[in-house]
């Protein structure tokens, strides 16, 4: 690493332990006699894990029960030149499993990563990683480079992959997994945000490979039409040269399964609701996609979020993006804000170690060009942060 380097993280890594700088102070009011009303209960506080000097915007997140860090970067461009990585003890981030298999190859599809948005460690820390197979973050996914890939971290190489092309339309956006490995059964959900704001969710059978796209088009999986998300005090909204800002699409986002794995938590990315429907139901060919649909169930108002979790009391972790926030939604619906920190820049991805530590990645994506005329605002290195939780992970 280069003198000018080490400089760069570490002014980095002060400034994310120091938090954002203030603004200058404004004018202290005129005293007055009246006793100014209580604000509403302060939020926790969360601490700095790590300060990841990934080369792109780091979405996902993922750490094995030893302490491995690994972060997913989605190519939104094409350009990016890692989709998976694992960060190490000085935050440099290194493609994983090696920079070959993170250079795309519609030549060799099925060995090569595309577009990896997130991954998962199962309870026998198998790490699963989700590629959407896109070429440059939108268009029609690579045929055959959509698909689940099982990785052994223990020799790091590739154990098998498992195709998704059965659950994919031409504007498919996968976006988040979770898998269930236990009791006999082997299973993974993923959500599938669309392109265009359409989304679904998609069963796949682990043992036999077979994949199965429901509630396409469904309400539950689709951008709420009419929302503007603020982010850091400003609307997120996207613009390409003279054209009218308008707000992003973006269906079936956040997912998390319940403790039993008995019951699926989704919501989309531009929506308010949470929603949550029966893994067997989802799980059975029988079961009609109206039949289906008929079995969602609202869960109500829970914020603006990105990534989504719960832990062994099946309560939801919910990503509050536009308040720097994490909160927590209980099972009788209350819902409540655990902690804020102006670090943490567009939240995403949780993750539950089984010491009860809560981290979660601040991925900065409303700082990306999209959303800024062109200019890129992240800032190098991105926050993971954490705090302490009173329950047990998941799986």
């Amino acid at each position: 690493m280069s003198l000018d380097r080490r400089r760069l993280i570490g002014s980095g890594l002060v400034a994310l332990a120091a938090g954002s700088a203030q603004a200058e102070p404004s004018p202290a009011p005129a005293r007055s006699s009246r006793r100014a009303p209580p604000t509403s209960r302060p939020a926790g506080a969360l601490e700095l894990a790590m300060a990841a000097d990934a080369p792109s915007t780091p979405t996902g997140l993922a750490i094995a029960r030893g302490g491995r860090m690994f972060v997913m970067m989605p190519r939104f461009t094409g350009s990016e030149p890692v989709t998976l990585g694992e960060v190490l003890p000085d935050g440099s981030v290194k493609p994983y499993p090696d920079a070959r298999t993170n250079m795309p190859d519609p030549k060799d599809p099925q060995a090569t990563l595309f577009h990896v948005p997130n991954g998962v460690f199962d309870r026998n820390d198998a790490f699963w990683i989700l590629d959407s197979g896109l070429p440059e973050g939108k268009g029609k996914p690579v045929p055959g480079a959509a698909k689940l890939v099982e990785i052994d971290i223990t020799q790091d190489r590739i154990r098998r992959v498992i195709p998704l092309d059965a659950g994919m339309v031409a504007d498919s956006s996968l976006n988040d997994l979770r898998v269930d490995i236990r009791d006999g059964r082997a299973l993974a959900y993923i959500t599938d945000q669309g392109q265009g704001g359409q989304g679904a969710i998609l069963a796949v059978d682990l043992a036999s490979g077979r994949v199965t796209r429901r509630l396409a088009d469904h309400p539950s999986t689709a951008t709420q039409e009419g929302l503007v998300k603020f982010v850091e005090l400003r609307p997120v909204m996207e613009q390409k040269g003279e054209t009218p800002a308008k707000s992003p699409k973006g269906g079936a986002n956040g997912i998390a399964i319940s403790p039993d794995g008995s019951r699926l938590y989704y919501a989309p990315l531009m929506s308010r609701r949470l929603y949550a429907v029966e893994t067997a139901a989802l799980l059975d060919p029988k079961v009609s996609d109206a039949d289906l649909a008929a079995k969602v169930q609202d869960l109500g108002e829970k914020g603006m979020t990105g990534g989504l979790t719960t832990d062994s009391q099946d309560r939801i972790y919910l990503s509050l993006q536009e308040h720097n926030a994490a909160g927590r939604r209980r099972p009788d619906g209350t819902v409540e804000v655990l902690a804020a920190d102006d670090r943490l820049i567009w939240a995403d991805t949780f993750w539950i170690t089984p010491d009860r530590w809560l981290y979660i990645s601040s991925a900065q994506v409303n700082r990306r060009p999209e959303f800024n005329r062109g200019q890129d605002l992240q800032e190098r290195p991105y926050a993971i942060l954490r705090m302490r939780i009173d329950a047990d992970p998941v799986l």
